[in-house]
């Protein structure tokens, strides 16, 4: 069990790995593009594409690992004034409902992925892309959040700190 607990944590953060480089690629990508048309010349269509790709697979392979440190934005007005039994009870509601969205994302973009296999769908702009190499995203990094959120609800820990602006 050990062993795979350490795999999942790897699998998450090389996950959130992966998302960083994507926005570094971002930068540097949107700053060469920039610098090109400057020169009077047309970038090529693939820097385009790639940021795109690159906004699209950075937000959703960084969200399971948002969710474990907890970094998602949430109100604190609400939570910071709650007696501590209500604030666990609340907590924990909050994130069994993440589950339940997180669930049926997971579970509709499996679909979504079967679907474009299944048509050997592509997404033609600049290049012949399969659409299931965009859309597998969704189940993987949807089902980690479930996972993840679900950490919240029977774990020892809560998902909100109770505090005003403690990551301030």
């Amino acid at each position: 069990m050990r062993y795979a607990l350490r795999l999942y944590s790897y699998v998450l953060n090389g996950m959130a790995l992966i998302a960083g480089v994507l926005l570094v690629w971002l930068m540097v990508a949107i700053v060469v593009s920039v610098v090109i048309r400057n020169l009077g010349l047309q970038p090529s269509a693939w820097f385009f594409l790639s940021t795109e790709y690159s906004l699209f697979y950075l937000t959703l392979l960084g969200a399971p690992w948002l969710v474990r440190q907890k970094g998602h934005v949430h109100i604190e007005l609400l939570t910071s004034v709650l007696p501590p039994v209500a604030l666990t009870v609340l907590s924990r509601l909050v994130a069994l409902l993440c589950v339940a969205v997180c669930g049926v994302l997971a579970w509709k973009g499996l679909d979504l992925v079967t679907m474009n296999i299944a048509r050997n769908d592509f997404d033609v702009r600049a290049f012949f892309v399969p659409k299931w190499i965009l859309t597998i995203a969704f189940p993987i990094s949807f089902g980690l959040m479930a996972v993840e959120f679900s950490r919240f609800v029977f774990g020892p820990e809560i998902l909100h700190s109770g505090e005003a602006g403690l990551k301030e």
